[in-house]
């Protein structure tokens, strides 16, 4: 059973959620899917690996982070005003009144014991790692092709954004050219030795963590995921490298069918969160 909400933020942001497993609630784990750049909750395998995780006895959480540029249709950028207005840490604080508002009783009462995890796709790796160390309330953390570093540009685009105010960005599926305004780079400038340091908050937290990474992803580069795994505790943390897959494990958008690569992202991602979250008896 899935079912929709609308989170109002502290900053007065919408935040578009779908649950599944609703049933699951009470007295049952939870999982938190964190979408990446460019993405959202009804993209490709994000509906279909929370029904996975709900038919395993999961109560699974996917939303939308307020500007990621989804309004009203569920799978159209039409917000891209909104989209150019989004930074990092905004990102990192919606993620944080999310895990607050599931323990806090917003979706329905839980049983105290139930246990937290998350799972970050790409931006969202490392988004998932931020929130883990900020709120303390996550269990276990695995981490789907995640960026290791927010400092992807080059000085040419950089010296280009200031003196435009923003960057372009293409999206090939779409075909939209999509502005970031300054403020995303400002963020970075001001907080990537801080609030928006990866590698820092790695070193603090002592969660179990799974870093999954497909050895031919050009969008983020194998070696992402062994700096994370670098960085990392060793005592708590497992690098999976697949085989001959990419960012997105061979799915696509729209959603047709699973692949090998993809189901053993979830066969893996299901075997670590009942090796560190048991159920409640």
């Amino acid at each position: 059973m899935s079912q929709n909400y609308i989170y109002t933020s502290t900053n007065n942001n919408k935040i578009s959620i779908t649950t599944f497993g609703n049933e699951n609630l009470e007295n049952k784990n939870c999982i938190i899917f964190v979408h990446g750049f460019k993405g959202f909750k009804d993209w490709g395998f994000i509906p279909y690996q929370a029904k996975y995780f709900s038919e395993k006895g999961y109560f699974v959480i996917t939303f939308n982070f307020s500007h990621n540029g989804i309004g009203e249709n569920p799978e159209e950028f039409t917000e891209l005003d909104k989209f150019a207005e989004n930074t990092y840490s905004l990102e990192v604080s919606e993620l944080n009144e999310i895990i607050l508002a599931y323990k806090n009783g917003f979706f329905g009462k839980t049983n105290n014991n139930t246990k937290l995890g998350l799972i970050g796709h790409s931006r969202g790796g490392a988004i998932s790692i931020l929130s883990s160390f900020y709120t303390q309330k996550v269990d276990a953390l695995v981490t789907w092709a995640s960026v290791s570093n927010f400092e992807r540009y080059t000085e040419r685009q950089i010296t280009d954004w200031k003196k435009k105010g923003y960057f372009e960005v293409l999206n090939s599926r779409t075909n939209q050219i999509m502005k970031l305004n300054i403020s995303f780079l400002h963020d970075i400038e001001r907080n990537k030795d801080t609030s928006l340091n990866i590698k820092n908050a790695l070193r603090a937290i002592k969660i179990p963590h799974l870093i999954i990474h497909g050895t031919e992803d050009l969008a983020v580069k194998i070696d992402e995921a062994e700096h994370l795994y670098k960085w990392s505790d060793k005592k708590n943390t497992e690098l999976l490298k697949i085989n001959g897959t990419g960012h997105t494990f061979d799915i696509k958008h729209p959603f047709e069918n699973s692949s090998k690569a993809f189901d053993k992202v979830l066969v893996n991602t299901k075997l670590f969160f009942s090796k560190y979250m048991e159920f409640i008896k």
